[in-house]
């Protein structure tokens, strides 16, 4: 019997993958309970073996409304564990009462072509014609990559059944002609509440302390234009206890960064291994600089940490790297932001607005990454702390703002620095965002990871804005216009 083909891959072999793919359907037809799948399956297994107990709650209004039209657009870093968000959301939905695990389709979408995506819903459609009229779920995993995916998702929002589900797009590499808000925001989102599109970034320092330092205690998160309100004081008081086991969570977390797996082996090897630190650099390799050497990354990572406390003087940097020339360098500066690699902080005005034509800084998105370069390549220096600090900071400032005003991360305009009239910076200055009353302003940071004489520090952001936080090792004092805040705690504040 001839088998037709349609794209890569055939017909039989899309059903297959559909039956491999959503074990929750074989315990419909059995007396197993929806989530029994749960032990055999290869993803949750192989988490089991660094599982800290760390769970992203990105997904919850998933689970908690199954029934909605929403369309989310779930993009983060290789290895953040995407995957992983999508089966524990597939466990969540399965133990939910009345759900029928036919509901849910999960597709991973690796290899495959436009058509064979449009073919693979089609084929999920008929496979589960039994739950109709209800709406289905869907996991569509790494389908960002293919070329034409939006317009095919397009299609099928407008003429299909398609419309009306719940659909959970992700990816790590990007289609670069992808247009995703012409084809899939434009009233193709659905009409259900929650942020159309999110990004799963590694563990932030408040997970990193749930996971590995469950002494601690909890603090409420607060608004990144909230740092210096009188509350912050109290709560920092109350903290004061705990300030020496913070710090020290603080510098391992600026050893193994937010990956959880990293996050894992570091607490209970005391290193984040060899094997994962190759998976990064393979990653980085692949997206940034596939037809470098295998060591171009790791210099790339390890002289962008090293300028990242300063203006970023693209021309120069790429001549210290051996670039051809400076559109090369950009090149990989752009795939770098793309995969979720770094963050950049444009200089800013006073009004927080961005200076046209001025140089910007740039920092690792997670400390793991500035670590990644000395262990791949020797004599690499090991990354400087007081860089990884500020850098830390800045990213949890970044992710608050992105928080209270989605897309801020995306447009990379979440934060910026100052220029002060004696030529110096301030590290963090404010700007405007988005808040349910209104536009607010971040709290002006400066980061100094010192332990004593912060006080001359402060004077330039005192003089500029009257108030704000060093961001220290250890210091705490309230008795100044500026704050001395430990960066753990501000970290633990923002996010």
């Amino acid at each position: 019997m001839h088998r037709k083909t349609v794209g890569a891959v055939r017909d039989d072999e899309i059903r297959g993958r559909l039956r491999e793919q959503n074990p929750w359907w074989r315990t419909r037809a059995t007396a197993r309970s929806a989530d029994a799948w749960r032990d055999d399956d290869p993803v949750l297994r192989a988490r089991s073996r660094w599982d800290l107990g760390y769970r992203s709650e990105l997904l919850d209004d998933v689970v908690a409304s199954p029934g909605t039209d929403l369309l989310i657009i779930l993009r983060g870093p290789r290895r953040v564990g995407k995957s992983v968000l999508l089966r524990d959301t597939a466990a969540s939905l399965c133990q939910r009462p009345g759900f029928d695990p036919l509901r849910l389709i999960s597709f991973a979408c690796d290899g495959m072509n436009a058509r064979d995506l449009r073919r693979a819903i089609l084929l999920g459609q008929a496979s589960t014609r039994a739950v109709e009229p209800e709406t289905r779920v869907w996991f569509l995993d790494e389908v960002a990559g293919i070329r034409g995916w939006t317009e095919t998702l397009k299609y099928l929002r407008d003429t299909t059944s398609f419309a009306g589900d719940t659909v959970v797009c992700t990816g790590s590499s990007w289609d670069p002609q992808a247009e995703v808000e012409r084809d899939l925001l434009a009233g193709r989102a659905g009409t259900g509440p929650g942020r159309r599109e999110r990004i799963l970034h590694p563990m932030s320092y408040r997970e990193f302390l749930s996971a590995t330092r469950r002494d601690i205690p909890s603090t409420p998160l607060l608004s990144p234009g909230d740092l210096q309100r009188p509350q912050v004081a109290d709560l920092a008081t109350d903290l004061e206890p705990f300030l020496t086991d913070l710090d020290l969570a603080w510098q391992d977390y600026l050893t193994c960064g937010g990956f959880p797996r990293a996050v894992a082996e570091h607490h209970r090897d005391g290193q984040v291994s060899e094997s994962f630190l190759a998976d990064l650099s393979s990653w980085l390799h692949r997206d940034v600089d596939a037809e470098g050497p295998p060591d171009s990354v790791p210099l790339l990572l390890a002289e962008l940490h090293r300028r990242s406390a300063a203006p970023l003087n693209r021309r120069a940097t790429a001549a210290t790297l051996g670039y051809p020339n400076p559109s090369a360098f950009e090149r990989r500066l752009d795939r770098l932001t793309a995969a979720f690699a770094t963050l950049w902080c444009p200089q800013v005005d006073e009004r927080g607005r961005r200076v046209a034509g001025a140089q910007s800084k740039v920092y690792l998105a997670d400390p793991v990454l500035a670590w990644l370069s000395p262990a791949r390549r020797s004599g690499i220096p090991d990354p400087d702390m007081t860089v990884l600090s500020e850098a830390a900071v800045a990213v949890a400032l970044a992710r608050s703002v992105d928080r209270s005003d989605p897309g801020r991360w995306s447009t990379q305009d979440a934060i910026g620095y100052l220029k002060t009239t004696a030529g110096g910076e301030i590290d963090l200055a404010p700007v405007p965002f988005r808040t349910a009353s209104g536009t607010a302003r971040t709290t002006p940071i400066e980061s100094k990871w010192v332990s004593a004489r912060w006080r001359r520090e402060a004077r330039a952001i005192e003089a500029r804005f009257a108030a704000g936080i060093l961001a220290t090792k250890d210091v705490l004092d309230f008795e100044h216009p500026a704050w001395a805040l430990p960066a753990p705690l501000v970290a633990l504040f923002l996010e």
